[in-house]
């Protein structure tokens, strides 16, 4: 028959009353100055290395073999489990132990000692700090909890083994150990408090170790974050060794009781409060420790990105060393061909290689219009050049979703690929953003066949010209601008394949814009009368609105039942508004300015009438004459025709609708010039379309534009 168990707290031996009270004031204290002078006036290392992960990680199985043992006691089972596999390397940990047995069977004694003497945590703890003086922090805290475990450990096998072996049996009857699993239930708070305080003790420790594992020639012990934890962790070594003390002690006081024992709920309190502590000082250096990994992860992107820079800047046998440094060291170097095969990037080597930079936004506008160049008068010119998608993503929110978005872009590009996005060097991607200025809108940086950067941007002269202006160069687009002027042609390019048979008739050739179907019928409806009044020939042309896709189909849908006018296609009104964009970026991207450029100063214009909710309109005779308004003033122009009339009929049309439209004066009008974020960068400067006055320039963030 079992003995009763006295639970009175009035039968709790002196020991574990003094235990209790000096556990209560070191709670209490705070970790002052004076206190981190003190447990740093018994640190006097003396270069000695100790190898403390072999250590740590036969500490780290003998304690966790040992705690779901216990929770299993503590929750009716018998016998014992063991779950874990132990993949120690004896013969490292044999090298590891070899000089050090004797301290660490000293520090069992100390701590069996002072335990079961009753003496003061603290006081022994200070005691095993100067026996470990020499030591470095990581040092003392790993050996400390190597002699916990050791006492730990035989205390647990004993009490596992003594129901089924009779050695274990004798030992435990000359210990007079309690039998723990017969009264399981009794100290099961006790034992959940000592489990939290051991698992505590572990994390801070593992911590410590880390933290003098972290790389020096990426951090440095004298800056924050690292220098601010170097200064906590004295302390929280004290706390370490004041824990082994009082989970020792908590362990000695079950020694000689195997008949009665007491448990006590203010003894399960300390072990709970000391394990917050503990907690908690693994959760401040576990911030700390974030923060250093941080930093060095900053220090290892500099290093790469000034690396990628030289490599980049510096002349080369041919551009495969380039094309290696885009990749993750890790990754092999594998992309993906137009065939969707798996190839080395050495395929790629000493060929012209334009970078198609981009985040999974990439219009399918875009690709099919680079698809037409690098499929159709690439092959007929014999140009050769290859081009490799380089997405840019955030891989913080990726998710399957995006990882199928990728896909189904890959699977339709027709030229080379990278693999996956993560296989993208992060310096590389900081240098794209930094350098070639990549935010959103898509670039395509040109390498020639040695590596040598021949453009930031090779898609605006791209858009303008096509592959005319390979091989893409900064110079060849400068001496392209040099022969160009504001005509018909540059506009409109070869959107319009009815455009050299309406120049050759000498036709008027109006190209319009907006998105009200009121002013649009208005509009085509005058102008019409007045090429008849004129006996003129007259073609009309509906190029849309710029990111307003939806809007613009329906529109050109009514345009063509109702017969107003010609009208393009979703590809053309993209293309048309996209190399308007390109031939501004272009010219800012060469240092011009509306007061010295006119091909620039039109290409605002055009933009800024976008920008605006109303039509507009430009006619173009031959193929440089033209006149251009905004909506309301050529459509007041058309409607008071008779005003102006004879005066068409002396100069020709373009000349008398300019003059007319010179006289009309608007003081009031609203004109918006809105540009996408693009390498070739925002100018500083614009002047209103309508007055010539200087534009305000506010910031505007939008998203899902149709």
């Amino acid at each position: 028959m079992a003995t009763p168990i006295s639970l009175s707290l009035s039968s709790l031996s002196s020991k574990s009353q003094q235990l209790v009270r000096n556990e209560r004031r070191m709670l209490a204290a705070s970790d002052d100055g004076a206190m981190t002078k003190l447990i740093q006036s018994t640190h006097a290392p003396d270069g000695r290395f100790v190898d403390v992960k072999p250590i740590l990680q036969v500490i780290d199985n003998v304690l966790h073999h040992i705690i779901p043992n216990i929770d299993h006691a503590m929750n009716g089972g018998t016998g014992h489990i063991d779950a874990l596999d132990d993949r120690t390397n004896s013969y490292v940990i044999d090298g590891a132990l070899d000089a050090l047995a004797y301290i660490v069977h000293k520090i069992c004694c100390e701590v069996s000692c002072k335990c079961s003497g009753g003496g003061d945590a603290h006081a022994t703890t200070m005691g095993i700090l100067n026996m470990l003086s020499n030591y470095s922090w990581d040092a003392k805290v790993v050996l400390t909890l190597a002699a916990f475990a050791v006492n730990f450990g035989e205390f647990w096998l004993i009490v596992q083994l003594c129901t089924s072996n009779s050695l274990a049996k004798s030992v435990a009857l000359l210990k007079q150990l309690p039998d723990i699993l017969e009264h399981s239930q009794t100290l099961k708070r006790h034992f959940d408090a000592l489990n939290k305080l051991i698992n505590a003790m572990i994390d801070v420790t593992k911590c410590i170790v880390e933290f003098t594992e972290l790389p020096s020639e990426f951090i440095s012990i004298d800056v924050p974050p690292l220098s601010t934890a170097m200064a906590h962790i004295p302390t929280a070594t004290y706390w370490i060794i004041w824990s082994v003390v009082a989970c020792a002690a908590q362990i000695t006081g079950l020694v000689g009781m195997r008949h009665e024992f007491i448990t006590s709920t203010s003894e399960a309190w300390e072990l709970s409060s000391l394990a917050h502590k503990v907690s908690s000082i693994h959760e401040h250096l576990q911030g700390l420790l974030h923060l250093c990994y941080q930093r060095i992860d900053e220090e290892k992107l500099m290093e790469a990105f000034e690396d990628f820079r030289r490599t980049i800047e510096t002349p080369q046998m041919d551009n495969l060393k380039i094309l290696l440094k885009i990749f993750r060291k890790e990754e092999t170097y594998y992309l993906l061909n137009p065939d969707k095969t798996k190839v080395l990037n050495d395929v790629l080597r000493r060929k012209h290689v334009l970078l198609l930079i981009s985040d999974l936004d990439i219009s399918q506008e875009e690709i099919r219009v680079l698809e037409a160049l690098y499929k159709g008068e690439r092959v007929s010119c014999e140009l050769n050049y290859e081009i490799l998608w380089l997405p840019i993503v955030d891989r913080s929110t990726w998710n399957d979703g995006y990882e199928q978005k990728f896909l189904s872009l890959q699977s339709i590009m027709p030229w080379y690929t990278v693999n996956h996005p993560f296989a993208i060097e992060p310096a590389v991607i900081k240098y794209i953003m930094e350098v070639w200025g990549f935010v959103k809108k898509p670039i395509a940086v040109t390498l020639d066949p040695k590596g040598k950067v021949l453009c930031p941007n090779a898609l605006n002269m791209m858009w303008i010209w096509g592959n005319s202006a390979f091989p893409f160069s900064s110079e060849k687009e400068e001496s392209f601008w040099k022969a160009e002027a504001w005509t018909l042609e540059l506009l409109v390019d070869r959107l319009e394949p009815n455009l050299p048979t309406w120049v050759s008739q000498q036709k008027v050739v109006c190209f319009y814009g907006g998105v009200q179907m009121e002013w649009i019928e208005s509009f085509t409806t005058a102008t019409k009368g007045v090429a008849k009044a004129l006996d003129i020939g007259l073609e009309m042309v509906y190029v849309g609105k710029n990111n307003a896709k939806e809007r613009v189909k329906k529109i050109t849908g009514l345009i063509k039942e109702k017969q107003l006018s010609h009208a393009w296609e979703d590809d053309n009104v993209w293309f048309f508004w996209n190399r308007l964009e390109s031939m501004l970026y272009s010219k800012t991207q060469h240092g011009k300015t509306v007061e010295n450029d006119a091909i620039k100063q039109e290409v605002m214009t055009m933009l800024a009438y976008d920008g605006s909710e109303n039509g507009w309109a430009v006619f173009f005779s031959g193929s440089d004459e033209m006149v251009r308004a905004n909506g309301d003033k050529v459509i007041s122009s058309m409607e008071s025709f008779d005003e102006w009339e004879k005066l068409a009929k002396q100069m020709g049309f373009i000349p008398a609708l300019r003059k007319q439209l010179e006289g009309i004066t608007d003081d009031h009008h609203c004109t918006r010039l809105i540009l996408p974020e693009n390498s070739g960068g925002i100018p500083e400067r614009v002047q209103c379309a309508e007055c010539g006055r200087p534009m305000e320039m506010y910031f505007m963030y939008r998203c899902c534009v149709e």
